[in-house]
């Protein structure tokens, strides 16, 4: 096993009932990164380490549902903990909304922000990111984690007009977004991806394994994983909180 992946949480648009806003433990490579950190996905988190524990946290994009728990993470670091430097990496649009969000409209010295952008690549600890910007109204990066050999695709909130195949072959699971179900393509259009969208993008680019994510409360789960696997042409995983994935 080189990477494992843990749900936090993966509920799209809003938290849904017992389950959080998009947020994702990656550990690997001698690090925990927190990808995304949506409302509700630190208080997960501590059931599964210490938040002290925390390498890095790496966010796609600026919309609420994806970060506001950045802020209350801050204040753990800061006022209880008594630690800083915590390194985040995110969009210039969502650093520009966070420093909003504390009293002294600056996160350092708690956080050490980094802005990554389109065509970036960086490396925590041994993990490899590569990110590519995705098809959403807002600057939204999607991400390749490669380790030891093992690769991790998320799509962050995409649009069918961007694919995994911009990340490059072999991804080994795909995370993508499906916030809406097949036949809902006009209110996914030019903002999200639905269960069947998703699945053939997957397919499309050769992914071994797909994990559907970001669903919409009021969706029903086993419809998605329906139109999903069809689209994928296998069995899709629809995530789930705490549920892990070895890669």
């Amino acid at each position: 096993m080189s990477l494992e992946l843990t749900v936090l949480g993966c509920s799209g648009t809003y938290a849904g009932a017992g389950n959080a806003c998009s947020g994702y433990l990656l550990q690997g490579g001698g690090v925990n990164v927190l990808i995304e950190a949506g409302s509700g996905s630190v208080a997960n988190l501590q059931q599964h380490m210490d938040l002290a524990a925390l390498d890095a946290v790496v966010l796609s994009h600026a919309h609420p549902d994806h970060w506001l728990d950045l802020p209350v993470l801050r204040n753990a670091w800061k006022y209880v903990l008594d630690l800083e430097g915590l390194p985040v990496y995110g969009t210039a649009g969502t650093l520009s909304l966070a420093v909003l969000f504390t009293s002294s409209n600056d996160l350092a010295p708690t956080i050490a922000w980094s802005t990554i952008t389109e065509g970036d690549e960086i490396a925590i600890g041994g993990l490899s990111f590569r990110f590519s910007r995705t098809d959403h109204p807002i600057e939204t990066l999607g991400m390749r984690i490669d380790s030891g050999g093992t690769s991790l695709g998320y799509s962050a909130d995409t649009a069918c007009g961007w694919s995994f195949r911009e990340l490059g072959d072999g991804i080994d699971l795909a995370l993508c977004e499906a916030t809406f179900a097949a036949d809902e393509e006009e209110r996914a259009h030019g903002v999200h991806l639905t269960t069947a969208q998703a699945g053939a993008m997957a397919r499309a680019a050769g992914v071994d394994r797909l994990v559907l994510t970001h669903m919409i409360p009021t969706g029903r789960p086993e419809l998605y994983r329906e139109q999903g696997s069809e689209a994928f042409g296998a069995q899709v995983s629809l995530a789930r909180p705490h549920e892990r994935y070895e890669l």
